[in-house]
């Protein structure tokens, strides 16, 4: 490998200098972490507990949560530590693993939302053949491949970047480690390294974007020639994950799919698909999906029955 370990270490700038500022920011992305990991948690847990949420649909549902725990976890940790630490350093090896976690949990979050924009095409598309085409196993495989997919983007990325030397600055003006701020620091011509980590993070973003909208405009199309209910409850499933999706994928493309430079804003884009997308997932499903809600209701009817005895 090309790679110098001349940085052992790399330091963020971070959110703000002032340390009133940063105080603040502690106590709140502390609240909003947790509210990430109990709301994601619950999620889950109904999922797997109750029985009317059976289907495949809430199946991916549960995984999709789950990959939002793991994917804050790689990030709101550091991130809140470092709000109270005077210094805020990472190892070369902590960057780098950081930063294969963040691509690896987004990979399979890209995947798994446009698996689950496929399960509601054909749900709503060919409702006779539903429970033979979205059968227990293809559901398995699906889920397996969006875990081989994200391996593959985020090998390949840290990949890209053991090809380069790091002898000089090692100031990252972010809160984590990303591909674009790192490859920024490299003391060599980094063009074609950054075309490369383009055509493979930007590009996977704008294909499983364009496969999520063109499942969404034959779901519309079809959706013509039913009735009005059931225009109205078909909307009001795709809604949810439609919400979720802009708000994921819009945020990584503008972050990933330009050339390799970073931005003053990009810091605050980042916070969309970092935070606020795994903390609105919890509450854009359970608020507009009766059966997740009344499901929740017998969860916690169950959980307060135990306490009583």
């Amino acid at each position: 490998m090309a790679n110098t370990y001349n940085v052992t270490e790399f330091i963020f700038l971070g959110l703000s200098p002032n340390w009133e500022v940063q105080r603040v920011c502690f106590v709140i992305f502390l609240l909003l972490y947790l509210a990430i990991i109990l709301g994601n948690s619950l999620i889950v847990l109904t999922v797997v507990t109750s029985r009317s949420l059976g289907s495949p649909m809430y199946f991916f549902l549960s995984y999709l949560s789950f990959v939002e725990i793991c994917y804050s976890s790689t990030i709101a940790p550091k991130l809140i530590s470092d709000l109270l630490a005077e210094r805020k350093t990472i190892s070369w090896w902590g960057c780098m693993t950081q930063l294969f976690f963040i691509h690896f949990f987004g990979g399979i979050e890209m995947f798994v939302l446009t698996v689950m924009a496929y399960d509601r095409y054909v749900a709503i598309c060919k409702p006779l053949n539903y429970t033979t085409i979205m059968n227990q196993q293809v559901c398995m495989v699906l889920v397996g491949m969006a875990w081989v997919g994200g391996f593959v983007h985020s090998f390949s990325q840290i990949l890209l970047i053991f090809q380069l030397p790091f002898c000089g600055p090692n100031v990252i003006d972010h809160y984590f480690c990303d591909v674009l701020p790192v490859i920024q620091l490299a003391c060599s011509d980094t063009l074609l390294i950054g075309l490369l980590i383009v055509a493979n993070g930007g590009t996977l973003s704008v294909i499983s974007f364009v496969v999520l909208l063109v499942s969404y405009v034959v779901i519309l199309l079809h959706l013509r020639t039913r009735s009005t209910e059931g225009r109205r409850k078909a909307l009001s499933t795709c809604g949810s994950h439609i919400t979720v999706v802009v708000l994921f994928f819009a945020p990584c493309v503008f972050i990933y799919l330009r050339p390799s430079t970073t931005l003053p804003v990009d810091k605050m884009v980042a916070m969309f698909y970092t935070v606020i997308t795994p903390l609105l997932n919890p509450v854009i499903y359970s608020l507009r999906n009766a059966e997740v809600k009344k499901a929740m209701k017998r969860l916690w009817t169950r959980a307060m029955k135990i306490d009583d005895k």
